[in-house]
């Protein structure tokens, strides 16, 4: 490997400060309730309605106020979506089996009840974000799906999120952000029934109060800065390289950006165009920090080199941009989502495509992958037997208990062993 260009890790951080803040964040929401959620709002936001949820009069005329190509453009989207999500579920069947005679074994797929949706603000109204958490927690089976994003500065909301949120199915929506929104959807406060599971991204507030009230409900992931890794061969085009390392280098100063080059003369081209980009680039005073920051740039041996130099880095988006990816996509396995070819990009698949764009970062796509139908439904298993099985299990988990001195538990089984005695002749094996 050979370095171009070098830059900092991007590994999520814990941060003492944050976490303590927040801590005494929660305690307080959780001891005062809404009262609490008052004072944060007024303070943190500047925003002090009368009610925080927006009722149905409030949902049509913020629609109302979006451009009819705008509601167009957000159905084609959610409908992508929405139709990705019922074939992923397709695949998730029931499971029965006969495991041994008269013993059967199964599974089933169980939707949570109650899911809480955060659609962040902040730097970039994203209201694309609604539909990747609250459509396929709607096509999972989800009863309520319970919305939240925060007000914009000049007071008021952004009228494309509600339309975005509704849409997609939002139950409840409600115009309140950070902390407090976490606390809401997953305390209740008398407002809403407390959620099963807290879904969608948010600065680093969020990021920890999502950490912490784990258990109190379970989260879809916990997410740092957005990042993107490009693997190009000297087939690729280095202007739609730089143009795709840019795209993600504009959300954060934070972000980070891989590219791994099989050929040098093509790196240097791929800097040359950052370069070049960078002069003219409406966000360029976000996307340069997070290039000169965060940008690596590679040159591999080898294409073994190249996968291994990806899989280390783990990103949440992976481009390839090579004449042949089928060798890669057989053997990459760290990533949040791939796009494969120059005729796909990482904004198809935040915005419209239909895969979903709450993915891991900070290289936790090593062990995880990204928010899905599946993220929403419970995978139980259950067993039944007759008599006589349970008469031959009986016996072999008694001795088995025995062993590990649990002797509740072996009576549970010899009883069933002695009620059944009559019902079945002893296995010679058992």
């Amino acid at each position: 490997m050979k370095i171009i260009k070098e830059g900092g890790h991007r590994l999520f951080e814990n941060d003492p400060e944050t976490a303590r803040y927040v801590a005494e964040l929660l305690a307080d929401l959780r001891r005062r309730g809404l009262d609490a959620v008052r004072d944060c709002s007024r303070r943190f936001d500047g925003w002090d309605p009368a009610n925080f949820e927006l009722n149905e009069r409030q949902i049509a005329a913020a629609i109302a106020q979006c451009p009819e190509q705008l509601r167009r453009d957000t159905e084609y989207c959610q409908e992508n979506v929405r139709h990705f999500a019922r074939a992923q579920l397709a695949t998730l069947r029931p499971l029965e089996i006969e495991s041994r005679p008269g013993i059967w074994l199964g599974h089933r797929h169980i939707p949570v009840r109650g899911v809480g949706s955060y659609v962040p603000g902040g730097r970039y109204p994203m209201f694309g974000s609604a539909q990747m958490s609250i459509i396929p927690a709607k096509v999972a089976g989800v009863d309520t799906v319970v919305a939240c994003t925060p007000p914009v500065k000049e007071g008021g909301y952004y009228p494309a999120t509600i339309n975005a949120m509704k849409r997609a199915g939002a139950d409840r929506i409600f115009v309140l952000g950070g902390v407090p929104a976490m606390a809401l959807m997953a305390f209740g406060m008398g407002v809403v029934e407390p959620v099963d599971i807290l879904c969608g991204a948010g600065n680093k507030f969020v990021a920890e109060a999502k950490r912490q009230l784990f258990g109190q409900c379970g989260i879809d992931l916990l997410a740092g800065p957005t990042e993107i890794a490009i693997i190009a061969d000297r087939h690729a085009d280095p202007a739609l390289v730089a143009c795709d390392l840019l795209g993600q280098a504009e959300h954060d100063p934070a972000s980070g950006q891989l590219c791994v080059c099989l050929d040098e003369a093509f790196a240097h081209a791929v800097l040359r165009e950052v370069e070049r980009q960078l002069a003219t680039l409406p966000t360029r005073e976000i996307a340069e920090q997070s290039w000169r920051s965060h940008g690596k740039l590679y040159v591999a041996a080898d294409e073994a080199e190249a996968i291994r130099l990806s899989d280390d880095y783990a990103p949440e988006h992976l481009e390839l941009h090579v004449r042949d990816p089928g060798p890669y996509f057989s053997r990459l396995r760290n990533y949040g989502s791939l796009f494969i070819g120059e005729e796909t990009t990482v904004a198809y698949g935040d915005k419209s495509i239909g895969t979903n764009h709450i993915l891991p970062t900070s290289r936790s796509a090593r062990y995880t992958g990204g928010v899905w139908v599946g993220k929403f439904l419970k995978t139980v298993t259950y067993q039944r037997m007759t008599p006589a099985a349970s008469r031959e299990v009986g016996a072999v988990t008694a001795r088995q208990c025995d062993v590990e001195r649990m002797h509740a538990h072996a009576i549970t089984a010899r009883t069933r062993v002695d009620r059944y005695r009559e019902l079945a002749p002893a296995s010679p094996n058992h």
